[in-house]
């Protein structure tokens, strides 16, 4: 296993849709692997592949305790919402705004040996598959923003001492990518929390 680069905003392959896996093996199961100890060793709630730079359907979980991945989600959401949470994203480091997102969803799809998974989430694991999920679609949290949230989102990325936020961000990380014994790297959590930043 290895740890791998986390591609930061202004990368296309965060703005691409990414394709249905349809080959199952070695690399897939090497490619989950590898998501998983990297969202590890940034203390991560979840990792999409799109992030790692890997344009295929996949994502990897852990919350609460709970964790695993799904290759090719499909989800049902609830009609209601649940209150707003702050979240934050391993691809836009530092930055964390307020989320609308459903309050249940139904998260279907395969593991790794192309079996069946289906998993009934609310609260925080809801609010990471729809995340997660949004990656895969080339969406980014920051899109789903309205009113000032949104501005002020906007206004932040584009400061100029933003660019160098993510420089060091990715510099430390850096210092963990292609190990296979994880380290002391720093980021900003899945969902705002400050990690050793």
């Amino acid at each position: 296993m290895a740890i791998l680069n986390i591609r930061i905003i202004g990368d296309p392959v965060l703005r691409t849709v990414a394709d249905p896996v349809t080959e199952f093996g070695p690399e897939l199961a090497r490619l989950v692997a590898d998501m998983t100890e990297t969202m590890e060793d940034v203390d991560g709630a979840g990792l999409a592949a799109p992030q790692v730079g890997v344009s295929q359907r996949v994502f990897t979980y852990r919350i609460d305790g709970v964790e695993g991945h799904i290759i090719n989600p499909v989800l049902e959401n609830s009609d209601d919402f649940q209150d707003d949470v702050v979240e934050g994203c391993l691809s836009i480091p530092g930055i964390s705004f307020p989320v609308r997102r459903h309050r249940t969803t139904r998260a279907t799809g395969v593991d790794v040996h192309g079996n069946p998974v289906v998993v009934d989430a609310e609260g925080m694991l809801a609010r990471c598959f729809q995340h997660e999920t949004d990656h895969l679609d080339g969406v980014l949290f920051t899109d789903r923003l309205e009113g000032e949230n949104r501005k002020a989102a906007l206004r932040a990325m584009r400061d100029a001492t933003y660019n160098k936020h993510a420089e060091r961000t990715t510099a430390k990380r850096a210092k963990t990518v292609g190990s296979s014994f994880g380290g002391a790297s720093s980021a900003v959590g899945s969902f705002g929390q400050s990690v050793d930043n």
